[in-house]
């Protein structure tokens, strides 16, 4: 007949190795996400400042130009 230990045993815990492994798996993937679009955010954020900083810096160029003429 079939092997009785393996059934009782072993393959209860092959099973809870296997959905622990998927859990913590599929856990640590929407971590990965979290952070990506946390960093995608900071990026985006980082070229409005960029932008507003290079207007800042036209805006000084203009005016000291304008100083010495």
């Amino acid at each position: 007949m079939l092997n009785q230990p393996f059934f009782q045993i072993t393959l209860p815990l092959i099973i809870t190795f296997v959905s622990t492994v998927w859990a913590a798996t599929w856990m640590q993937n929407k971590r990965l996400e979290e952070m990506s679009k946390r960093l995608d955010d900071i990026v985006a954020r980082l070229g409005r400042i960029e932008s507003l900083l290079g207007d800042h810096d036209r805006r000084i160029t203009t005016l000291e130009t304008a100083k010495w003429r």
